[in-house]
């Protein structure tokens, strides 16, 4: 790359619970949260707004504790992409991944591919 400019790849960041945090930072993710409910909105918006991050994870618990405006809001969201994580050992079904690409790209897995193929 050329002096003088600067890398368009962004980093993620993940916001939630202590265990979410920490099992991402093991693995190399700096910026890494950890939200209480009371506040996590507040803290997710400055993440969403600092328009530093491509992607931000966020816990099921942070998820719970948003309004229902602003939880619309991200889910109409890719710059940046906010996807919610189920909580270690909570035992709630994840998003499948057909659901996630409804929602986040409008796209039906289930009409391109065999009921066998989409989990």
């Amino acid at each position: 790359m050329p002096a003088g400019t600067t890398d368009p790849v962004r980093p993620i960041a993940v916001i939630g619970e202590r265990e979410l945090v920490i099992g991402f930072r093991l693995i190399g993710v700096r910026d890494a949260v950890i939200a209480p409910e009371r506040g996590a909105e507040a803290a997710l918006q400055e993440l969403v707004t600092s328009g530093k991050y491509s992607l931000i994870l966020a816990g099921q618990k942070v998820q719970g504790a948003l309004s229902e405006k602003f939880r619309r809001q991200l889910e109409g969201s890719l710059d940046p992409l906010v996807v919610f994580l189920p909580t270690p050992g909570a035992g709630e079904e994840p998003e499948s991944l057909a659901a996630l690409a409804k929602r986040i790209l409008g796209i039906s897995l289930e009409a391109s591919l065999s009921p066998n193929q989409v989990r």
